[in-house]
């Protein structure tokens, strides 16, 4: 078994984000087990696998989602403004295989005040996902011997 170590980028000292271990349940299942969760993913059929979970690519765009959800919920929650029906969906465009654009749509709650439009797009745009994307992480990649 290898290890592969993947960090940020940033120079000076760097943060320490939760640790991600990956497993491999079987067939072109990876685990991943992050902050006491763990997550399953899987390959379409077309691919080999058994689509019984995400891929992770698919995660990924989820991962995006929920982060300009979760902002959109924050914004409306602390100005205690109506939540029923808020959604936000995301919509990947990809060019030549690789991911181009995402555009996030908010469908507003029945009576949402006009004047907090523009600072809700203000909140979901600092969506801590989306920075990541923007800030362009280096990845390093190590390969050890296994302990096991």
């Amino acid at each position: 078994m290898e290890l592969v170590k993947v960090r940020n980028g940033h120079s000076g000292a760097a943060d320490e984000g939760p640790r991600v271990k990956v497993g491999f349940p079987g067939g072109r299942k990876v685990s991943v087990e992050i902050g006491g969760h763990t997550i399953l993913t899987d390959q379409p059929r077309e691919v080999g696998g058994d689509d019984e979970a995400p891929s992770p690519y698919s995660l990924f765009l989820a991962s995006i989602g929920a982060c300009a959800g979760f902002y959109a919920l924050t914004f409306c929650q602390r100005r205690d403004l109506p939540t029923e029906g808020l959604e936000v969906t995301a919509h990947p465009r990809a060019e030549d295989g690789t991911l181009a654009e995402v555009e996030l749509r908010i469908a507003l709650p029945a009576g949402f005040p006009e004047k907090y439009r523009g600072a809700l797009i203000r909140s979901v745009d600092q969506c801590s996902v989306k920075r990541a994307i923007l800030a362009q992480p280096a990845f390093r990649i190590e390969v050890t011997a296994s302990n096991a």
